[in-house]
């Protein structure tokens, strides 16, 4: 069953670029809520915790590298079928290959520097969202 909620963050790449705002507006304009929102930097130990379940990938200690690199916004976001849909926004992982008008269409850089992340499953998005935030962070209208 599908839930309404998902998660995301802009990574340094965007942020350092400032594309920040362009990206929460596109994110409000395709009609999701914003539940939580936090500005913060990942160290390189809380970036290992985080993409753990790549650890054993040959990309992993870059990644962590990457994701310490700069500062991040972690966000919860509201909207049926959020997840699907959400992944449907920021389009595929390498950009060459992102549809026209997608967030990573837009922003990314490579496959590395692409953006943003979004969950790719209910599961997952309550796991990376409780990594970032607690309940009382997240507003439960």
């Amino acid at each position: 069953m599908a839930t309404n909620r998902t998660f995301t963050m802009i990574k340094p790449d965007a942020f350092g670029e400032g594309n920040a705002g362009a990206i929460l507006k596109m994110i409000e304009e395709a009609g999701f809520n914003i539940l939580a929102l936090k500005l913060t930097k990942l160290d390189k130990a809380t970036a290992g915790k985080f993409y753990a379940v790549h650890k054993e990938r040959p990309f992993y200690m870059d990644l962590c590298d990457y994701m310490s690199s700069g500062p991040i916004i972690a966000a919860i976001l509201e909207k049926d079928n959020a997840v699907a849909d959400f992944r449907k926004l920021i389009g595929a992982t390498n950009p060459k290959e992102a549809e026209e008008g997608t967030i990573r269409k837009l922003f990314a850089k490579s496959i590395e520097a692409n953006a943003v992340h979004g969950s790719d499953s209910d599961e997952n998005a309550k796991i990376e969202g409780s990594f970032f935030f607690s309940e009382l962070e997240i507003i439960n209208d």
